[in-house]
């Protein structure tokens, strides 16, 4: 894929605020802290179109971004640990929730693990929850620099049991060394 602009639109709640217009979105998702922003910017070249953090729970609003003027992509907040207040936290289920299920120009959901952990209860409910609602999915394992070969198809293995699928349903990526950039974008583009 070519990146010929990428900017941020806006950030939203609920749909009154989302961005008008026809554009196919593809939004992400994952724990807090698992490589989501560092995923996006590398996507699209980018260093700091999308903020990182090294403090979990820094998304706490639906950001949207215009890709080519031909399709959005959508950050949504990361579930899991987040060192924010709880009454912010409650309000995330549903505004993600109302997102992905009324969104009429979502087109999937990549759900990003980190390929360090075997995926957690909040994983394996959001990827149930996105199959339950034939939502498609497309599922990316980042860090894969900090794992050698040998781990990185350990951990594999582990992920895609735990998850009840197959290995070759998973992506690895790497932000740092662009390991699976073209693969992810290859998948996005399908749902595109």
């Amino acid at each position: 894929m070519h990146i010929k602009s990428a900017e941020f639109i806006t950030s939203a709640v609920k749909p009154s605020q989302y961005p008008s217009g026809e554009l196919p979105e593809i939004a992400f998702a994952g724990r807090s802290n698992v490589g989501k922003s560092s995923l996006i910017n590398t996507l699209l070249n980018r260093k700091r179109l999308v903020k990182t953090s090294s403090t979990p729970g820094r998304t706490q609003l639906i950001n949207f971004f215009n890709i080519n003027d031909k399709f959005g992509f959508v950050d949504i907040p990361g579930y899991g640990y987040a060192k924010v207040p709880a009454s912010v936290k409650k309000k995330w289920g549903p505004m993600i929730e109302t997102y992905i299920l009324k969104r009429e120009t979502l087109k999937g959901v990549v759900v990003i693990l980190d390929i360090r952990r075997k995926p957690g209860p909040e994983d394996i409910s959001m990827i149930d929850w996105l199959m339950h609602h034939h939502i498609s999915t497309i599922l990316v394992q980042t860090k894969a620099d900090k794992l050698s070969k040998g781990k990185q198809s350990k951990q594999k293995k582990i992920i895609a049991d735990t998850l009840s699928m197959n290995q070759e349903d998973l992506i690895l990526f790497s932000a740092k060394s662009r390991l699976g950039k073209e693969k992810v974008w290859r998948a996005i583009e399908k749902l595109i």
